[in-house]
């Protein structure tokens, strides 16, 4: 029962932390007149799909595929202008990482080092 408990504090954590990053960062979708200029988002929301399909159904088929067809999209999307970042506080980026960091090692250890 406690490895169970500490692994949903764990959990909680996580999602903690990637609230309070998630919070200021806004994705946007813009109607381009042409084309192409549609071409880069649509291909980084293909290569994430196939990414994320790869990683959860034929990871040792695949290897390190699924992980390069994530990294193709992420970068896509930053180059497609489709997230913008908005200012954050110092307190809000020290709670985030701090929950980040020990949601993941009460996930992994089951124990907090400082």
């Amino acid at each position: 029962m406690g490895r169970l408990l500490i692994k949903l504090i764990g959990i909680s954590l996580l999602f903690v932390g990637i609230y309070f990053f998630a919070q200021n960062i806004i994705f946007v979708t813009n109607y381009h007149r042409f084309y192409y200029r549609r071409i880069p988002s649509t291909i980084s929301v293909v290569a994430i799909m196939s990414g994320i399909f790869s990683l959860l159904f034929f990871r040792r088929e695949t290897g390190n595929l699924g992980w390069f067809f994530l990294a193709i999209g992420l970068v896509l999307v930053f180059l497609s202008g489709g997230v913008i970042f908005r200012s954050t506080s110092l307190w809000n980026l020290l709670v985030a990482l701090g929950a980040l960091t020990s949601g993941y090692q009460l996930l992994n250890t089951g124990k907090l080092r400082f």
